[in-house]
C-alpha cells in the first residue's frame, strides 16, 4: 500500500488533451419509445435561425475556456440535425471555422434520419464541410420499425443509404438488436442488409430500457437474456468475417475507418458541447471541469440572450478521475496504453494499483507494462469491471 503522503491530491497537467466540438440539434419529428436523448418533437416547426443564431453566440461565450486550442473533430448530434438546412449546417461551420482553429483534416460528422431525407440536403450538408454521415437505420425490418416508433420504412432506409453514398465516402448505419419479439435470425438478416451497401462505419446496440422512456414505462416483449447473448455473439461473429475491426462495446470499422470523435470521448479527450442540453468536459492546467446547458430549447436559447447557457457546472474531483477515466477508455476492446492514463488524468497508475489488481484477480482486465485492456469476460461484464474503479464503492 502507497502511504497517502506519496499520492498526489492535485490536478496538474503538463499538456491537455486533443479538442472535439460537439453541436446538438434538439429537435426530431417524432420523439423514439426507446430515447433518452434531450430531442422534442418540432410540432408546428421550429425557429431554424433563432437557434442557428444562439449556438453562434454560445461557441463566442465558451471562447475563454479554449482559447488557442486546436479542434480536431465535430459532430452534429441530436434529435435530428438533418432537420436543418444546408444554409444552417453552413453558416455554423462557416463560424466554427472563423472563431476555432479547425484542423485541416477534421472529421465532421452530421446525424441523419432517414424519415428527413433530400437528395438536394446532403448535397448540401456536404458542401458545407460535413465529411461523415451517421445514419440512424435500426432496422430494416418494417415491423421492427414500426415497433421502434421509427417514421421511415425498410424501404425508405434504402433508398437513405443509396442517397448518401452519392456524396459522402465515409458512413456509419446505426443498428438495434433485441427488438421486440426479434428473432436471431431476423436480427442477423438487418446487419447482412447493412452489410450489401458496405458502410465503412457500423453500430450495433443493444435496446435497452432506459428510464424516461415510453419503453420504460410500458416494457414491450424483448428477447431473454440469453437470446439476446447469442444475438450480440453472432452479430461480432459475421462483422468480423466480413472485415470490420470490433473496436469499441458497440462500434465496428473498416480498416482505418474509426469515428475518430468518439474514440477522442473514450480516450477521455476534451470536448466542447454547445446547443440545448449540451455536454462539455474541459481540461484546463489544474482540473476538469464537467457542464451541461439548459435542455429545454427555448429556456436554452433564452439563457443563451442572458449570456448564461450553462446551467450546471461541476469541477471533478481528483478520486472521481480514474472512474470516469476507465468508464470510458474501457469501452475500448483492445484497451488503452498504460502511459495515457497518466496523459489524460494526470495521476500515476500507482493510485489505482489496487483497483487493477483487484481487476485482474477477478478475470476482468488483463495488463502488461505497456496496455490494459478489458478480458473477453471484462466486455462482457463491463458494469462489474467499472464497478471497481468507483470511488465511493466502499
Amino acid at each position: 500500500m502507497i502511504p497517502v503522503s506519496l499520492i498526489s491530491k492535485s490536478v496538474a497537467f503538463t499538456a491537455l488533451p486533443p479538442l472535439s466540438l460537439y453541436i446538438h440539434v434538439p429537435w426530431c419529428v417524432k420523439k423514439c419509445p426507446y430515447c433518452d436523448f434531450n430531442s422534442h418533437e418540432a410540432r408546428g416547426g421550429f425557429s431554424e435561425k433563432e437557434y442557428v443564431d444562439a449556438l453562434i453566440r454560445d461557441l463566442e461565450m465558451a471562447l475563454p475556456q479554449i482559447w488557442g486550442r486546436k479542434v480536431y473533430t465535430v459532430f452534429f448530434g441530436g434529435g435530428t440535425p438533418s432537420l436543418l438546412s444546408g444554409e444552417a449546417i453552413t453558416e455554423i461551420l462557416r463560424q466554427v471555422r472563423m472563431l476555432l482553429p479547425l484542423s485541416g483534416d477534421a472529421e465532421i460528422t452530421l446525424e441523419a434520419n432517414p424519415g428527413t431525407v433530400e437528395a438536394a440536403k446532403f448535397a448540401a450538408f456536404r458542401d458545407a464541410g460535413v465529411n461523415r454521415l451517421s445514419m440512424g437505420i435500426q432496422s430494416f425490418n418494417d415491423t421492427h420499425l414500426q415497433a421502434l416508433g421509427r417514421i421511415h420504412t425498410a424501404d425508405e432506409a434504402k433508398a437513405a443509404i443509396d442517397i448518401a453514398q452519392l456524396h459522402f465516402d465515409n458512413i456509419n448505419l446505426d443498428l438495434m438488436y433485441a427488438l421486440p419479439k426479434q428473432t436471431l435470425d431476423q436480427a442477423l438478416q438487418d446487419v447482412q442488409t447493412a452489410l450489401t451497401f458496405k458502410p465503412q462505419h457500423l453500430s450495433a446496440y443493444h435496446l435497452t430500457l432506459e428510464p424516461n422512456t415510453l419503453f420504460y414505462r410500458n416494457p414491450p416483449s424483448l428477447p431473454d437474456d440469453d437470446a439476446s447473448a447469442d444475438m450480440q455473439q453472432a452479430i461480432e461473429a459475421l462483422l468480423a468475417e466480413n472485415g470490420y475491426q470490433h473496436y469499441e462495446t458497440s462500434a465496428f470499422a473498416q480498416p482505418n475507418r474509426r469515428s475518430r470523435h468518439n474514440l477522442n470521448y473514450w480516450k477521455f479527450g476534451d470536448y466542447l458541447g454547445i446547443g440545448a442540453g449540451a455536454h462539455s468536459k474541459l481540461s484546463f492546467p489544474d482540473k476538469i471541469v464537467r457542464e451541461a446547458r439548459y435542455k429545454q430549447p427555448q429556456a436554452y436559447m433564452q439563457q443563451v440572450a442572458l449570456g448564461a447557457p450553462v446551467q450546471t457546472e461541476h469541477e471533478v474531483s481528483r478520486d472521481e478521475i480514474p472512474f470516469e477515466f476507465m468508464m470510458n477508455a474501457l469501452r475500448l476492446n483492445e484497451g488503452f496504453d498504460a502511459a495515457l492514463f497518466c496523459e489524460r488524468t494526470s495521476l500515476s497508475l500507482i493510485s489505482i494499483q489496487r483497483e487493477l489488481l483487484d481487476a485482474e484477480k477477478r478475470g476482468l482486465l488483463s495488463r502488461d507494462i505497456q496496455r490494459i485492456a478489458p478480458t473477453l469476460q471484462g466486455q462482457r461484464f463491463l458494469n462489474d469491471l467499472l464497478e471497481i474503479f468507483l470511488a465511493d464503492k466502499d
